[in-house]
């Protein structure tokens, strides 16, 4: 791949949130409870209003993103759709309908790895209260999962389930579709360096003044260890690890990331970083080679142009996509 890659490492960010801008020297920071996780912005200007105004209208459109595809939103246009779509056509924005196409094409691409119906067994599971379903209800619910049962009409606008128990859910791109747009937000108030990070996605604007942004891979089983730092000039990084949302039992882990073929939690690896253009696209493909697990999701980044990967396996052990240069120890 060339130039420098980029992927920043998600931190968890405990204590206060810090609501009003902070200001080092012209980097300027702002952090904020959006999406479900927490957005940072961190850009350079000369203008603190400038930086300010930037900052400003990040949020607005993380704001506005939640609330056109949260599925915990009543009155969301993904709610909407879950709520009717099995009935009729429902029209949609353009916005959404580029969105669910997009993320039909990721399932095509992974081989159904990646599929935005596998909310349909998604939803039973609870990770705060340790709530999983059992195989019955597994079973009950399995049949609903193939993203083939969403029917886009492009010409129309409008979204139908072809099945009735299918469910959406955009979480496997939604905020790498959300930290690009805030990029562009930044380019177009002429903002030449900065990062906006939403859990694990990040995209990084341009460099950090002159040398490039150090983004570190922690380990998937030690928050405060990072296996692998990687220079990023003007990249897409995206995480998926089986330590996000998590619960135990009986040595089992349940996390967030479930297969579509079994709806059980995928055990082969334990995190999956991409690195590449577009948040969108690091987004679902860090979903999709986790699914995919090691051999396979290795084969699919190695045959994309612009993508790289780095996979840490059930053992712990880092695995890296063919195209990139050894990262930093």
């Amino acid at each position: 791949m060339e130039g420098a890659m980029n992927f920043r490492q998600f931190l968890l960010f405990a204590g206060c949130l810090l609501w009003s801008i902070v200001a080092t020297a012209d980097w300027y920071t702002n952090e904020q409870a959006i999406m479900g996780t927490v957005i940072r912005t961190e850009l350079w200007s000369d203008d603190p209003l400038t930086a300010g105004e930037a900052i400003r209208l990040v949020n607005e459109e993380m704001h506005r993103i939640d609330r056109l595809m949260s599925t915990y939103k009543p009155d969301s246009e993904i709610s909407r759709v879950n709520r009717d779509a099995a009935e009729k056509p429902v029209r949609i924005s353009a916005e959404l309908l580029d969105l669910l196409a997009r993320g039909i094409e990721m399932s095509r691409l992974s081989g159904g790895a990646f599929d935005i119906t596998y909310a349909s067994i998604g939803q039973l599971y609870d990770y705060r209260a340790g709530v999983r379903p059992d195989e019955q209800q597994i079973a009950a619910a399995l049949p609903a999962i193939d993203y083939r049962f969403v029917e886009l009409d492009l010409d129309e606008c409008t979204v139908f389930f072809s099945r009735h128990g299918v469910r959406i859910d955009l979480g496997g791109i939604a905020k790498g579709y959300a930290v690009e747009r805030g990029v562009g937000i930044l380019r177009a108030q002429g903002i030449e360096h900065g990062l906006i990070s939403a859990g694990g996605d990040s995209r990084i604007l341009g460099d950090r003044r002159g040398a490039p942004w150090i983004v570190g891979v922690r380990d998937p089983r030690n928050s405060d260890r990072v296996i692998a730092r990687l220079p990023l000039i003007d990249e897409a990084i995206s995480t998926s690890g089986d330590y996000e949302r998590f619960f135990e039992e009986d040595g089992v882990r349940y996390h967030h990331i479930i297969s579509p073929a079994t709806g059980h939690s995928v055990s082969e690896v334990r995190s999956v970083t991409i690195i590449g253009p577009d948040a969108t696209m690091t987004d679902g493909l860090a979903t999709s080679v986790f699914v995919m697990g090691l051999e396979d999701g290795l084969r699919l980044i190695d045959s994309l142009d612009d993508f790289e990967a780095v996979i840490v396996d059930r053992h712990g052990a880092l695995h890296r996509s063919g195209g990139f240069l050894p990262p930093q120890q």
